[in-house]
């Protein structure tokens, strides 16, 4: 059995270059009491004057996830994934994380060797110097704590609170794939009794869904597209269901958000997969969570505009509805597809009030 410290090497020795950090803006990293960054110096693409971005999230075990499954090497991509989303919300770019880990007796040092591999792929993808962080025994469920820092320029932050009546909604990417991946994974071990490893999904046409569960794409580079076309107004990732976060925004801007069934963006497998299980896909879309893309307000004359501009990064993005004036609120319009999108209702169409639902921790 290793020690703290021999452990600490054995999961994190020689897997970014100390010069590599440097460039991140890393003066001192893993080995002394304290990390010492200096953001200002960091290769990040951000214009002076600088802003320091903090985000911080937890994972824990039976909670977030289960053996049946996450692999050991995904807890730790999705870990880190899940803060450097908060920082792609700002618009900003991410540099440097402390990662804190609770270790029970049941994880042998090569399970948390497999859960840094995880940790260092998602830090390597997305440019993040890991810094430091703290190493504990927990007494039955692992717990694994990431922050993560970031950079954005200065008054400049894509802030919740920023959406004005009037402005076109968006969202950067297709949502429930991460929900009906969970669900897949959750009938596999509900089916064969498994509950130890994640079943194999490979060819399967449920592949994509688990996938997105277990290795979710934050999106920065969408971030950094909308911070720096400056009609975007208002902005959140998509961590807790997109009923929820929609919610968010209304609350923190004043103003009601109207979403269009017909123009929300499903993935074809997942509306295949709910079909064969019989299940309401806006369910998972409206109120599943984990599919970091992006939703958020922006200038309705530059929507179209904006979404040529993501087309020629290979980005999606899609318009999905309105704000307007009123008692905060989400509003959901079912679902005439000729008149979507076009600030009317025709007889056929009826407004839905969205509660506010989506993952919590406390309820």
């Amino acid at each position: 059995m290793l020690d703290e410290f021999a452990s600490i090497h054995h999961w994190t020795a020689a897997r970014q270059e100390s010069k590599w950090q440097q460039r991140r803006g890393v003066i001192t990293g893993i080995g002394d009491d304290t990390a010492v960054v200096d953001p200002a110096s960091a290769e990040d693409g951000v214009a002076a004057p600088k802003r320091l971005l903090l985000a911080v999230d937890t994972m824990v075990e039976t909670v977030h996830f289960k053996q049946s499954t996450m692999r050991d090497e995904d807890v730790g991509y999705k870990a880190l994934a899940a803060n450097i989303s908060d920082i792609a919300a700002m618009g900003g770019v991410p540099l440097h994380a402390l990662v804190s880990v609770s270790v029970p007796p049941s994880y042998s040092p090569e399970r948390m060797r497999r859960l840094y591999d995880g940790l260092y792929e998602c830090a390597d993808r997305y440019g993040v110097a890991i810094a430091g962080g703290d190493t504990t025994s927990s007494p039955g469920q692992l717990v694994v704590a990431v922050t993560v820092t970031g950079t954005v320029e200065a008054g400049r932050e894509l802030l919740r609170s920023g959406a004005r009546p009037g402005d076109a909604v968006f969202v950067t990417g297709a949502v429930g794939m991460s929900a009906a991946g969970l669900h897949a994974l959750l009938a596999q071990e509900e089916r064969t009794g498994e509950k130890q490893c994640p079943a194999d999904f490979s060819g399967q046409p449920e592949a994509s869904l688990v996938h997105a569960h277990q290795r979710p794409g934050p999106s920065v580079r969408a971030g950094r597209l909308l911070l720096s076309r400056g009609s975007c107004r208002s902005l959140n990732d998509v961590s807790d269901g997109l009923a929820s976060e929609a919610w968010e925004i209304a609350e923190a801007s004043g103003l009601r958000v109207i979403l269009r069934e017909a123009l929300l963006p499903r993935s074809g497998s997942m509306a295949a997969y709910a079909s064969r299980t019989g299940i309401d896909p806006l369910e998972w879309m409206l109120y599943g969570g984990e599919d970091y893309v992006l939703l958020g307000t922006m200038a309705a004359e530059d929507a179209e505009p904006m979404r040529a501009v993501f087309q020629q990064e290979g980005l999606p993005f899609f318009i999905i509805g309105e704000t307007g004036e009123g008692e905060p609120g989400v509003e959901l319009v079912r679902h005439n597809q000729a008149n979507a999108g076009r600030g009317r209702l025709s007889p056929s169409e009826k407004r839905e009030k969205l509660k506010k639902r989506g993952y919590n921790h406390f309820l």
